[in-house]
């Protein structure tokens, strides 16, 4: 089943529905004044993207996108940094919309390649990202600080 929804880039008046969206995402109460001043130096800047979809009354999901220019890959390279959809909007087409976004942008902006991370305990995610079209082709490490 897929959902009409409307997409547009992320706006200053977005800030509660973003950071209601990230909060749950990442299940955790960030600090307010910090991601609001983290979002709206990020929604400023050309080289990030970042989507709102929504229905006539409420927000149905969220991505960010951010590129860079890597020598290793001799031009532009864009990351999806946050994915969210509302869960009772998940499996209805929403996701599918924002990617197809990121892709235009994509396109437009001739870029080498698309990536994403997902954490290792959203399993689920990877078929997710497999049946939107990405390939599981690296592995990332961290050190938290």
């Amino acid at each position: 089943m897929s959902l009409k929804a409307n997409i547009r880039k992320a706006e200053n008046q977005d800030l509660d529905f973003v950071y209601k969206a990230i909060c749950e995402l990442e299940n955790e109460v960030l600090d307010f004044e910090v991601f609001e001043m983290i979002f709206n130096e990020n929604i400023s800047s050309p080289k990030n993207l970042y989507i709102i979809a929504e229905n006539e009354t409420e927000g149905l999901g969220f991505i960010s996108f951010h590129t860079q220019n890597l020598l290793h890959h001799c031009g532009l390279v864009g990351e999806i940094q946050e994915f969210f959809i509302h869960q009772k909007y998940r499996g209805q087409g929403v996701g599918r919309l924002l990617i197809n976004e990121i892709l235009n942008f994509a396109e437009q902006n001739n870029l080498k390649s698309i990536e994403v991370t997902t954490n290792k305990k959203r399993v689920e995610n990877v078929a997710i990202y497999e049946n939107l079209g990405f390939t599981l082709s690296h592995n990332k490490f961290t050190i938290y600080r």
